[in-house]
């Protein structure tokens, strides 16, 4: 074992550790690794960059395009709406054909947007007809998993395998070469979730009123400074109020209207109103000795927001927002978003107080006070997905034709190979801006930027693995270990090592550091490398077990209040019926 083999293979053990921690953005991992074996001399300045000009990389940022076109003229909010008006006939009904129009719409675009659109439907329905969203925010996460398989666009790991493919002299994937096994998925994972998984879902209660959600009951109150007051004439925050009593406070109303100005500026005076969130049985103590009144004895609800020019909304932080990994308070959130946060769902908890110096992560749902006149602003802004307390956006009917014609002759093209993928997606992105299905500002905010420094990052370390010989290392150890039982326990295993790996560490990286190991161990047992590869790009897009392994089961996992353990309850069979089909069917779709 050479010292190039030793360091790399340290590397790799680093990346997988910052993976599964997240103690760094994946991103920022995927870059401090290409940056140290820069650093190492392993690969060189262009093997080291190369990731950025990579097919693949370059393919998935012309696919989120493509994906986002179609969600702002409102096609894949039309979608959504037709099949949710099935609910009001029959729950069943209602579900499978939910979970076959995310299918199939995740087959061709970003699963991501598709669920974001999907949520607040959902939600709306569940409220409508009177039962759980739990218990269809799940099955709608899953259901864009098993569409996203089916297809080379489904998702960016499949792109991605592809492109590792090419580079080991394979022969590239086709648009369909998954669609056989994924469509086997696609039913199977339907079937599983209609008589066994959506019964075990346990119905979550999800009132409709987001301070009944939140709880605020006891931490949301309006109160009214009394003459006597010692804040009187003090600035807030030196007020007795907030060095005594701890409490945030969030509007101040003088003589009927809201004051703007900024909160260090504004300087108390007797009558004045104020929102504030702390708990109100501390106030009710402390009333007699700050000087100050509760409005009335009633708590507030949705409706005390809605009456004034404030609007309460429920969003949940995005895959690519650049809030992850910072806090409330060091992103400056009030100045930024022009909105007050009042409570936070986050890793399956509901803070009300000191929460604004908690790290924030994919998938938490905040609890947001808006103006009116800021919402719109919030909407569009990609840092969060808005997913109720709003109303749904308008669609463009005049471009959903338009944008239809343009993806489909991407996918068409690309099918028939006219073009090179990466050659369609490009020239349909340029298109969609042409005829304004999308903007230009639009396209720069569609892109998830985390995930094209992760490819172009990460990719140098499957250069690394090749040219050192740790690849073949690794392989032949695997060979040497369980290759006597034959190539079927070894698909057996990459899908098993893939899968378990995928739910602890983002889908891609998992794609990054097998796929390479498994075309060196189909050289040395002298069969094809296409079913190993097939076994890693299905066990890395199909995470079920955990709320972290995929982007769509983040999102849900906050603002449907599961638990940890719904998803290995509810996700831990289906990732075994995955893994046992797979094992049987990928050495007869893709034989050796």
């Amino acid at each position: 074992m050479t010292l190039d083999i030793i360091i790399v293979i340290a590397i790799v053990i680093g990346a997988a550790v910052l993976f599964a921690t997240e103690k760094l953005p994946v991103d920022m991992t995927a870059i401090l690794v290409m940056a140290v074996l820069l650093l190492t001399g392993i690969i060189t300045p262009e093997e080291g960059i190369s990731g950025f000009s990579n097919t693949a990389t370059v393919t998935v940022a012309a696919m989120f395009i493509l994906s986002a076109a179609l969600n702002k003229t409102g096609a894949v909010l039309f979608v959504g709406e037709m099949a949710s008006k099935m609910f009001k006939y029959n729950f069943w009904l209602g579900v499978v054909l939910m979970m076959i129009s995310v299918g199939v719409l995740s087959a061709f675009i970003n699963n991501t947007p598709v669920v974001a659109v999907f949520i607040p439907v959902v939600l709306r329905i569940a409220a409508a007809n009177q039962f759980s969203a739990s218990k269809i925010l799940m099955p709608l996460s899953f259901a864009s998993m098993f569409g996203g398989v089916c297809t080379l666009i489904g998702t960016s790991t499949n792109i991605l395998v592809s492109s590792i493919a090419v580079q080991y002299n394979q022969p590239a994937f086709s648009m369909f070469e998954f669609t056989s096994l994924g469509m086997l998925f696609f039913g199977a994972g339907l079937i599983y979730m209609i008589l066994i998984g959506i019964r075990m879902i346990k119905p979550n209660d999800i009132p409709a009123d987001l301070t009944q959600k939140y709880s605020m009951s006891n931490y949301l109150t309006d109160i009214v400074l009394l003459p006597e007051a010692k804040s009187v004439g003090q600035r807030l925050i030196e007020s007795a109020l907030v060095k005594e009593l701890e409490i945030d406070i969030l509007d101040v109303v003088r003589d009927g209207k809201r004051l703007l100005r900024p909160t260090s500026e504004i300087v108390f005076e007797a009558g004045d109103m104020l929102r504030v969130r702390c708990d109100v049985k501390k106030i009710q103590e402390l009333k007699d000795r700050v000087g100050v009144k509760l409005k009335s004895n009633l708590k507030l609800q949705d409706e005390d927001f809605q009456a004034e020019d404030l609007l309460l909304v429920e969003s949940i932080i995005a895959p690519n927002s650049r809030l992850i990994g910072k806090t409330i308070k060091s992103s400056r959130f009030r100045n930024l978003y022009r909105a007050n946060a009042l409570a936070l769902r986050h890793s399956g908890q509901l803070y009300h107080t000191e929460f604004i110096n908690i790290p924030l992560k994919p998938g938490d749902a905040l609890l947001l006070e808006v103006r009116k006149e800021n919402l719109e602003d919030l909407k569009r802004d990609p840092d969060f997905v808005l997913v109720s307390g709003v109303d749904l956006p308008k669609y463009r009917k005049s471009k959903i034709i338009p944008a239809l014609i343009i993806v489909a002759g991407v996918i068409v093209t690309a099918t028939l190979n006219i073009t090179p993928i990466m050659i369609s997606a490009i020239v349909g992105s340029i298109l969609l801006v042409l005829t304004k299905c999308i903007s230009l500002e639009e396209t720069y905010r569609a892109i998830e930027w985390n995930i094209v420094f992760l490819l172009g990052g990460i990719l140098s370390l499957g250069i690394a693995l090749e040219k050192t010989g740790a690849a073949l290392l690794l392989a032949n150890n695997i060979v040497s270990i369980i290759g006597f039982l034959g190539p079927v326990a070894i698909v057996a295993a990459f899908y098993l090592i893939t899968s378990l790996l995928t739910e602890i560490m983002s889908n891609n990286a998992s794609a990054v550091l097998l796929a390479p190991i498994a075309i060196a161990v189909a050289e040395s047992m002298g069969i094809s490398a296409r079913p190993l590869l097939m076994a890693v790009t299905f066990a890395a897009s199909a995470s079920f077990m955990t709320p972290v392994g995929y982007q769509t089961n983040t999102m849900i996992f906050g603002v449907g209040q599961y638990k940890f353990s719904d998803f290995i309850k509810i996700g831990g069979p289906l990732n075994l019926i995955f893994w046992i089909l797979a094992t049987i069917f990928i050495p007869i779709l893709f034989p050796f």
